[in-house]
């Protein structure tokens, strides 16, 4: 028996055609030998020929239409292991092959429309030349799969909007499963401007009207793209609308992130937080091991906000755990195959890796520009290549659309860059860092990414660490959390379902910031040059009305000051919200100055050089915006608090040497305030100290810190081998 696959993977194409011509020989009319007769041709670059002797086969066969049908099952199957090779021409050619044969075969011209895309040849000319809406219109068999397929295609294909939206739109009525349309359809909405993105969610709500997945999308879409006020009218709707508990807790969990984004009404954020807090308990005690995937996709990120409105991080963290506790049973109560497959196979390789480099993998959709990108770059840059294989599974990949991360994926050993396209691919993403054996996975998201929660909930890695992107999530399938002396307080233990791993110094450490020519100056802000200005640059989220008094409070305490004021939020919201509290507390509206965004970080980190002082928020602190303003030497007023978020500007001080600004109150916050802007001689010796840090502190030595993390690493895999 002639392996034909085995002879195809190694290109033996001229032991093919002589095993070929031989069978030939013995019995002419079998047909199989034609087809790789000609396959081993044409892959031998002589397609006249391949044609001529897949001719003579059909001449032979004594029946045409198995002859070609068979002939059409080996030329796919060919195509197919040409497009895992990366080898498109070659597939793309094969399948015109197989469209002369069998014109009207559908899912080949799909697969005509994917290549050509690959290709970058696909043209309004070649969805014309395919002629898929007759093919459509005629009746024939068309599986949903293939047509849904085609209709991703025809959304990414560089061809006028009015040409690609119109073509879908007519698939749509010969869809059968419309559920997994409308999936697949928010899938690619979320790929595109909103614009564009809402004209697919038009056709979601003419399949789906009373989706509430479809208008959940929506409210995100509408925050994402900073249209606040629209988000919270569409939560609002799906509260009337979707009087069940699990809905009633997407409804509030998006009202409240919509009011958290815009800015400024903290007396509805907290009468809704506490509504979705009372449904969230109430679900844990009925621990249902059944809720739909989409529910448990919201209940994944339901403690979110919570360190946003207030300090407490063991009550806080109780509900967290029981929440994602409940949110990880589902999972693997919905996926048990894989759980289990998962488990199996690394009780299996457990002590069978100490004689190779140990694997660690980051899983993240945040190594780009992004806070968590610009922070981890040091270690990445300085690990041991010796002694470590790293691998990067990025699950939100977008080709060349972001220069950060493409340089984090060049330092790896291995990317897996295959973004996930439908609902469930997450899931082909641990299957992937299942086979490639990692060793330990590290989790940079937490539970800012529902995507990354459901996929560490199988566990798809013996060890699981959560670092950098956030509080730790409180998933059971999270072994370690990464923190240092300072960020967490010293009973943190008590509350963490996590076991926390403190590093010896900071658990964040970056070489530096790079910083462009400054676009702001006083006089464009018409303020005195003999001014004091404090400075704030934060998101909506964190602008606390407690903190925003005290700070307000320092504005007023401090003659010929002003408060630079930026970071998103809806305009008008924020404005007024500060407006208020400034007349409250006597601050004159012209003191205060709301600012733009700036063109780059780079332009942002220059334009702190305006501020003499910075104010930090609280309950949740900066985090990449306190490292930027220590690097560029700005004074610096934070209150610690006990949760983890409250404690990350006060670890980033003490890392840099600097102790001035420090408040355990807010009392004391307002008391720096002031002495920062009244006593230069005490904002010179801080800058001072803050530009001497650059040389001898743990916060700047990035090479210092990628060896204590690696020594983590390592002490880690040691425990976990016994």
């Amino acid at each position: 028996m002639i392996n034909w696959q085995e002879l195809l993977s190694e290109s033996d194409y001229d032991q093919i055609v002589e095993c070929c011509k031989k069978a030939i020989s013995l019995d002419p009319s079998l047909g199989i030998n034609y087809c790789y007769f000609g396959l081993a041709l044409f892959l031998k670059d002589d397609e006249a020929a391949a044609k001529n002797i897949w001719t003579l086969g059909s001449q032979n066969s004594i029946s045409v239409d198995l002859y070609n049908k068979e002939l059409c099952e080996i030329l796919k199957h060919e195509s197919l292991r040409q497009e895992e090779l990366k080898k498109y021409q070659i597939a793309w050619k094969i399948r015109q092959n197989i469209r002369q044969i069998s014109p009207n075969d559908f899912d080949n011209l799909v697969q005509i429309s994917y290549l050509s895309l690959n290709l970058q040849i696909f043209t309004a000319e070649t969805l014309q030349d395919l002629d898929f809406t007759n093919l459509i219109q005629s009746g024939i068999d068309i599986n949903d799969e293939s047509l849904l397929q085609l209709i991703q295609n025809i959304a990414y294909a560089p061809i006028p909007l009015e040409m690609s939206l119109g073509f879908i739109s007519s698939c749509l009525p010969y869809i059968q499963d419309k559920k997994t349309c409308v999936d697949n359809l928010l899938y690619i909405a979320i790929k595109f401007k909103l614009e564009i993105a809402l004209k697919y969610i038009d056709m979601c709500l003419q399949l789906c009207p009373d989706s509430i997945k479809v208008l959940g999308c929506l409210a995100q879409l509408y925050v994402h793209n900073h249209y606040y006020s629209e988000s919270i009218e569409v939560a609002r709707n799906i509260l009337i609308k979707f009087p069940q508990n699990l809905d009633q807790l997407i409804g509030n969990y998006l009202l409240l992130k919509a009011l958290m984004s815009a800015g400024g009404n903290w007396q509805e954020v907290e009468l809704v937080f506490h509504t979705y807090n009372a449904l969230l308990l109430k679900l844990i005690e009925q621990n249902p091991l059944d809720i739909p995937r989409l529910h448990s996709g919201y209940i994944s990120m339901g403690c979110f906000d919570a360190p946003y409105i207030q300090d407490l991080p063991k009550s806080n963290h109780t509900l967290q755990n029981q929440t994602m506790s409940l949110f990880q049973a589902n999972v693997q109560n919905r996926y048990p195959e894989l759980t289990q497959l998962f488990q199996s196979n690394q009780q299996a390789r457990k002590g069978k890796s100490k004689n190779r480099k140990l694997r660690i993998g980051y899983l993240t959709t945040s190594l780009r520009k992004h806070s968590v990108g610009w922070l981890a770059r040091s270690l990445f840059q300085h690990f041991d290549r010796d002694s470590f294989e790293v691998y990067g599974y990025f699950p939100e990949y977008k080709q060349g659309s972001d220069f950060l991360e493409e340089w984090y994926i060049r330092q790896m050993h291995k990317a897996y860059k295959e973004g996930v396209d439908y609902w469930g691919d997450q899931f082909l993403v641990a299957e992937q860092i299942n086979r490639d054996e990692i060793d330990i996975l590290v989790d940079l998201e937490s539970m800012t990414s529902g995507l990354c929660c459901d996929l560490l909930a199988l566990k798809p890695a013996p060890l699981q660490v959560s670092w950098l992107g956030w509080d730790a999530s409180g998933l059971p399938a999270i072994d370690y959390y990464i923190a240092d002396p300072y960020v967490l307080p010293e009973n943190a233990q008590e509350y963490y379902s996590e076991k926390i791993w403190r590093l010896p110094q900071t658990y964040i450490a970056v070489d530096g910031f790079e910083a462009s020519i400054a676009s702001l100056c006083r006089c464009d802000l018409d303020i005195p040059a003999n001014a004091i200005i404090y400075f704030s640059s934060q998101k909506s989220y964190k602008r606390h009305p407690d903190i925003v008094r005290a700070q307000l409070q320092i504005i007023q305490q401090v003659p010929n000051s002003y408060f630079l004021i930026k970071g998103l939020a809806d305009e008008n919201a924020i404005q007024s919200f500060f407006y208020e509290i400034a007349e409250s507390v006597g601050v004159e509206r012209d003191r205060l100055r709301f600012l733009p965004f700036t063109n780059s970080e780079a332009e942002h980190r220059a334009n702190l050089a305006i501020a003499d002082v910075v104010l930090d928020t609280y309950p949740y602190n900066g985090a990449t915006t306190t490292m930027e303003t220590l690097w560029m030497g700005i004074p610096m007023v934070t209150q610690v608090g006990e949760q983890f978020v409250a404690r990350n500007s006060y670890t980033m001080m003490m890392n840099a040497g600097i102790t001035e600004g420090i408040a355990w109150n807010v009392k004391e916050y307002v008391k720096w305030g002031v002495r920062f802007g009244t006593d230069q001689s005490l904002r010179q010796e801080v800058a001072w100290k803050l530009r001497q840090s650059r040389k001898t502190s743990p916060l700047w030595d990035g090479r210092q810190f990628a060896k204590e993390m690696e020594n983590t690493y390592r002490q880690m895999w040691e425990i976990y081998n016994g």
